[in-house]
């Protein structure tokens, strides 16, 4: 709520636009059970440049700083663009379809423990490694994806 403190998103929209910043949001799962922070992707992307009435961001920097600007950030120099060598996690989108449903609570962690899931609509494909992960919100098996740990070199 700290960013929220004038009632309105205004202040947010300057850090974004701020060539320095690197937006992103998460805990690591340490509240699972009181928010959900996994929506915020899907929210910049409809509300900073579709809903919002106002001052917007272009899809093509909101893409870029959800993307290529955090992968740098942190390392991950073989992700976060689309080219010849580098990894093809990707997200079919349609732009129009974008909706972030309410959150609901899921008991699939260990021991049933209880989590917020917040589910998000318009996402026509996912694609990791080059395999399609999810098909319309629906999971299609293939898990080609691995743990990464530490910065990866960028591809030759």
């Amino acid at each position: 709520m700290a960013n929220y403190a004038s009632r309105n998103l205004d202040p947010i929209l300057g850090m974004m636009q701020d060539p320095n910043a690197v937006i992103g949001l998460g805990d690591g799962g340490a509240h699972y059970g009181m928010i959900s922070d996994s929506s915020y992707p899907t929210f910049v992307l409809q509300h900073w440049t579709r809903d919002r009435a106002g001052a917007r961001i272009s899809v093509e920097r909101a893409i870029q700083s959800l993307t290529s600007v955090p992968a740098a950030t942190v390392g991950l120099h073989d992700r976060g663009v689309i080219a010849v060598g580098r990894k093809a996690d990707l997200n079919v989108i349609d732009h129009d379809r974008l909706f972030l449903p309410p959150p609901s609570v899921v008991h699939d962690l260990p021991a049933g423990g209880r989590r917020l899931f917040q589910g998000a609509d318009g996402y026509d494909a996912t694609l990791v490694a080059g395999q399609v992960i999810m098909r319309e919100g629906k999971p299609t098996g293939a898990l080609p994806g691995k743990l990464v740990r530490g910065a990866q070199a960028a591809p030759a």
